[in-house]
């Protein structure tokens, strides 16, 4: 007994978890898109990014999945979502820009962000996000949002 009320706590923190990851990606979406009509690229390009990495975050832990690494995050998604066709393929090569666009972004001193550039990215990061809540909508019966 005392195991299977364990075990809803595990379950009942992964759906917390799932939600206010998801929500945390919509945030994102909406600073880049704010930073983007604000003409601050480089910043609208790195929220696009993390709209799509919590969106993959809020996924990977509903298999009790996480890692401090974007890479480890990226790679267990693409691994059991993208290779096993849940999430068609086109998303692993948007994931694979927005992260190296991103740390370009980040890192590089004196990079110059595109309009174009940014646009893209937000794009993205809106049908992936938008893919994602559908997702889990059909999937998980706890998810309304």
């Amino acid at each position: 007994m005392h195991l299977k009320k364990e075990l809803f706590f595990i379950s009942y923190n992964k759906i917390e978890y799932s939600k206010y990851r998801f929500e945390r990606s919509k945030d994102d979406l909406e600073t880049s898109i704010k930073n983007f009509d604000d003409n601050k690229y480089i910043a609208s390009i790195n929220r696009s990014y993390y709209a799509i990495f919590h969106a993959v975050r809020s996924i990977n832990i509903l298999d009790g999945f996480d890692s401090k690494k974007h890479s480890g995050v990226i790679s267990y998604f693409q691994h059991h979502y993208i290779k096993t066709n849940i999430f068609n393929v086109k998303y692993s090569k948007w994931i694979d820009k927005a992260f190296y666009i991103r740390n370009n972004a980040d890192y590089i001193d004196f990079y110059i962000a595109t309009k174009e550039d940014a646009l893209e990215q937000i794009q993205h990061a809106e049908e992936f996000v938008r893919f994602v809540q559908n997702y889990l909508k059909s999937k998980y019966e706890f998810y309304e949002s």
